[in-house]
């Protein structure tokens, strides 16, 4: 495993995060998952990416339940998140990262966690009706406090963290990328390096594309977000199921796996201190060693490039502005996701 600073916080995390949003759709094992944060640790995995919405709560009382029975809770970065409010019974989510509603949280996350800090706290989504400057004010207030130890966004703008930045520090951001969602790359991401700020890339392996076991059969239930997501649909889904059969040809001629060259690519991209993995079993963790100990040459990065531009003629665009993705509990329930109760 290798490591990296965060930022200019005083974290040293690994540069594989566990992901835990996938606990969010699912019928969870718990004991499973325990074992996979386990497994994760015994890879040299230090930092958990989790949330309050995934599940509800259940992600981050299983981490905090895990990390308790194994007194793990000093070897790890727990990284959670706020600004976020919902309706469980309806199964909808809205944003909501005023002062009041991060400090109402925060005391849930201490206590599903079972900790007395957390380590990297985030803000999901920005709030458009809630000005940045209180909700930085707001996450300053408890990095001074030491209730947090370091101090992040998720899905923020350059525009939007320098308006962060103008209040309180700013060590990290969490941004989507992966070879078929590159959007970022020359915009927040670029932002940040140029700004010392970590980086966390969301969605590394697409929804489980670059894993390479879907198929042009392949179908999603009801409560699977890939059921709704249009990366999974139609043409564009054939063409991202071809680019990524190629991709499987180039990462053989490596000795690796289409995911061990997907989570490459990304930890290689200018920027980029963390990629973050999801795995609900432990077994999901098997190609993490894979990652580590070779790299992507110049020609590796042209051959992928030409293969994209070959298979790929139907990209999707990049998400406006205003994007909020949708909790995918049936269509619907989820054809308008509201930004405010």
């Amino acid at each position: 495993m290798q490591y990296a600073r965060l930022g200019t916080s005083e974290l040293e995390v690994s540069r594989i995060g566990m992901g835990t949003g996938g606990w969010m759709w699912d019928r969870m094992d718990e004991s499973e998952a325990a074992y996979a944060l386990h497994r994760a640790i015994d890879l040299g995995i230090n930092l958990i990416d989790t949330a309050p919405l995934y599940g509800f709560g259940r992600a981050e009382e299983i981490i905090g339940k895990a990390l308790v029975e194994s007194r793990n809770r000093n070897r790890v970065v727990i990284a959670t998140k706020a600004g976020l409010e919902w309706d469980a019974r309806r199964r909808i989510w809205w944003c909501n990262a005023s002062r009041e509603r991060i400090l109402e949280e925060i005391g849930q996350s201490l206590r599903r966690l079972r900790t007395d800090w957390i380590d990297l706290y985030q803000i999901h989504w920005p709030d458009p009706e809630t000005p940045i400057e209180e909700t930085a004010e707001t996450l300053l207030s408890l990095y001074e406090k030491g209730v947090i130890r370091a101090v992040g966004v998720s899905n923020f703008r350059p525009e939007q963290m320098e308006a962060w930045r103008k209040v309180a520090p700013l060590h990290a951001n969490q941004l989507q990328l992966n070879l078929f969602r590159q959007h970022f790359l020359e915009t927040a991401f670029r932002h940040c390096r140029r700004h010392d700020i970590g980086t966390l890339a969301w969605g590394t392996l697409a929804s489980g594309l670059l894993t390479g076991k879907f198929s042009a059969d392949t179908s999603f239930p009801e409560n699977d977000a890939r059921r709704y997501d249009p990366m999974f649909q139609g043409e564009r889904f054939r063409q991202y199921l071809a680019a990524t059969e190629e991709l499987k040809k180039a990462a053989a001629e490596r000795g690796r796996t289409v995911t061990q060259l997907a989570v490459r690519w990304t930890l290689q991209q200018p920027g980029v201190t963390v990629a973050l993995w999801g795995a609900r079993r432990p077994d999901h963790l098997d190609e993490v060693p894979g990652v580590f100990g070779w790299s992507l040459s110049h020609q590796d990065f042209a051959r992928i490039d030409d293969i994209l531009r070959k298979t790929v003629t139907k990209p999707l665009p990049p998400p406006p502005a205003d994007f909020r993705p949708p909790l995918p509990f049936g269509a619907g329930e989820i054809e308008k996701v509201i930004s405010r109760k």
